[in-house]
C-alpha cells in the first residue's frame, strides 16, 4: 500500500456530505437502483454490487423505509422508473492533479457538459477513458479508532489485505466485494469502524503549496454539487492542507 493516508479526504467528504443531507440521500438512491439493473437483479443475496450499495446507504443514516420502498419498487420492475447508467470522468485539476469523477445519470449530454464546465472553470482538463485510472487502485476501507495489536489482530481475522496507521486510527484494506463483511466481522470482535467505503486509492500522491491545493479542493467541492456525481477520487496530498 502507498506510504499515505485517506482518511484526511474521508473527513473533508464526510463533512460536505453531512451539509447536504437531501442530496446524500438521493446520491444513494441512485445508486441502489443503478446496483439493482447491473445484471445482478434487485435481491441483495444474489448481488454483491447492491448489497454494497445498501450498506453504503444505511452507514449514512439513509432510512431503511426509504430504501425498501425503492427495492419494491425495482422488484416490481420500477414501470416509468429513471435508468441511471454510470459513467467515469478522468482528468486533472491545476497543478497536475489527477482526478476521477464517478457519476450515475439518466442524462449522458447534460452531466458531461456540466462536469466540463467545472473543469474548464477550475483551470482543469478533461482527459480521455484511461488518463488517470492506471494511477488508482479500488479497494474497501475501513476506519477503526483503535490501532492497538487487538483491533489489528481482528481486523487480519476478519479478511484485511492491508492495514496502515495514520493519523491516530487503523485503516483497514480489504477486496471491494468484502468491505462490509470484513466490517461487520470486526463489529462482532468489539471494534466500532468509524468509517466503511469502497474507494479509490492512489498510488502516489502530488504535493501542492497550500493556497494551490485549495483550489483543487475547491474544484473538487464543486464537482461533487453536481446532482450526477456520486464521488470524486484524487491524488491530491492533503497532509498540512486539511485538519
Amino acid at each position: 500500500m502507498a506510504g499515505h493516508s485517506k482518511w484526511a479526504q474521508i473527513k473533508r467528504k464526510k463533512a460536505a456530505n453531512d451539509a447536504k443531507r437531501g442530496k446524500l440521500i438521493t446520491k444513494h438512491m441512485r445508486a441502489i437502483a443503478a446496483a439493482a439493473r447491473s445484471g445482478g437483479g434487485p435481491d441483495p443475496a444474489g448481488n454483491v454490487q447492491l448489497r454494497n450499495a445498501i450498506e453504503a446507504a444505511k452507514r449514512d443514516d439513509v432510512p431503511t423505509d426509504n430504501i425498501e420502498r425503492l427495492l419494491a419498487k425495482l422488484r416490481g420492475e420500477g414501470e416509468g422508473a429513471t435508468q441511471y447508467e454510470e459513467i467515469v470522468y478522468e482528468g486533472y485539476a491545476p497543478g497536475g492533479v489527477a482526478l476521477l469523477v464517478f457519476a450515475l445519470t439518466d442524462n449522458r449530454n447534460r452531466t458531461a457538459g456540466e462536469v466540463r464546465h467545472v473543469f474548464s472553470k477550475h483551470g482543469g482538463s478533461l482527459g480521455a477513458s484511461g488518463a488517470v485510472a492506471w494511477q488508482f487502485e479500488r479497494k474497501g476501507m475501513i476506519v477503526l479508532p483503535d490501532t492497538g495489536e487487538a483491533a489489528q489482530e481482528a481486523a487480519i481475522e476478519a479478511g484485511a489485505e492491508d492495514l496502515e496507521e495514520a493519523d491516530g486510527v487503523l485503516e483497514v484494506y480489504t477486496d471491494p466485494t468484502e468491505v462490509y463483511a470484513v466490517a461487520r466481522a470486526l463489529e462482532e470482535a468489539g471494534f466500532k469502524p468509524d468509517e466503511v467505503e469502497i474507494t479509490m486509492i492512489p498510488q502516489n500522491t502530488a504535493a501542492l503549496p497550500a493556497e494551490e491545493a485549495q483550489k483543487v479542493l475547491r474544484m473538487i467541492e464543486a464537482l461533487e454539487d453536481l446532482d450526477d456525481v456520486q464521488n470524486v477520487y484524487s491524488n491530491l496530498d492533503l497532509e498540512g492542507v486539511v485538519a
